[in-house]
């Protein structure tokens, strides 16, 4: 069986990201991010809701169940919040790039350059703006729904159907995905796991690796080390 890693670039924008290079294996998972997987040599397969697709290129729109089963070639892999970049952005940066199967090397920075272009969405609720930044201001711990509800003027119940309304993930499955992002980001910045883990609010490194494990399908310990790392401003 195939490694259960990534192996290659990671280009990390503050609302998107691009891993060029080797993808593992991984196991059916569901993430809040758009994802968009091409490859420019031998075509991949993996199965998405359930049904085995065999190419170049798959979108994959947030939070639908999806697994990698094969990756022979190096694939590009964009990674993008859905509140901010709609999957349509991500198909729209790829133009006037190199076609699937051209065998031509891929430009990353001009990649990164059309995705920073794509029009941004703006948050359809000011109140949710308000409860987001509440929320990041708490991920190193404790992030209390009732203060989230306090800064954006709502009640709980008000907080949760508009999360679940215009984010489509109630307010504790949004937490956890913000969690996971600042954890991930802080493992490729070269701090530990259990550091990482606590310093963006996980009780402890297992909770962590069993929330990586849940929503992108690899083992954290696994996955992250291979990487070779670029912020985009």
């Amino acid at each position: 069986m195939p490694p259960e890693h990534w192996q290659g670039t990671l280009w990390l924008a503050a609302d998107f990201a691009i891993l060029h290079g080797a993808a593992g294996v991984t196991a059916t998972h569901a993430h809040y991010a758009h994802q968009l997987m091409l490859s420019t040599g031998a075509p991949f397969t993996a199965e998405l809701d359930g049904s085995v697709h065999t190419a170049q290129r798959l979108l994959v729109a947030s939070l639908r169940p999806h697994a990698i089963l094969t990756a022979p070639a190096p694939m590009l892999t964009i990674y993008a919040e859905p509140q901010r970049l709609p999957a349509s952005a991500l198909l729209a940066a790829l133009d006037g790039m190199a076609p699937p199967g051209a065998h031509s090397p891929v430009s990353l920075d001009g990649l990164a350059s059309a995705l920073l272009a794509q029009p941004r969405q703006a948050l359809p609720d000011p109140r949710l703006q308000r409860a987001l930044e509440q929320v990041d201001a708490l991920l190193s711990g404790k992030v209390s729904a009732a203060a989230v509800a306090e800064a954006a003027h709502l009640s709980l119940s008000q907080l949760e159907r508009l999360f679940s309304a215009k984010l489509g993930l109630p307010v504790r499955q949004l937490v956890l995905w913000r969690r996971l992002r600042l954890a991930i980001r802080g493992i490729l910045l070269g701090n530990t796991l259990t550091h990482a883990a606590h310093g963006a609010g996980f009780a402890d490194a297992a909770h962590f690796s069993r929330t990586m494990r849940s929503l992108f399908g690899v083992r954290a310990d696994r996955s992250l080390r291979q990487l070779t790392v670029k912020l985009i401003d």
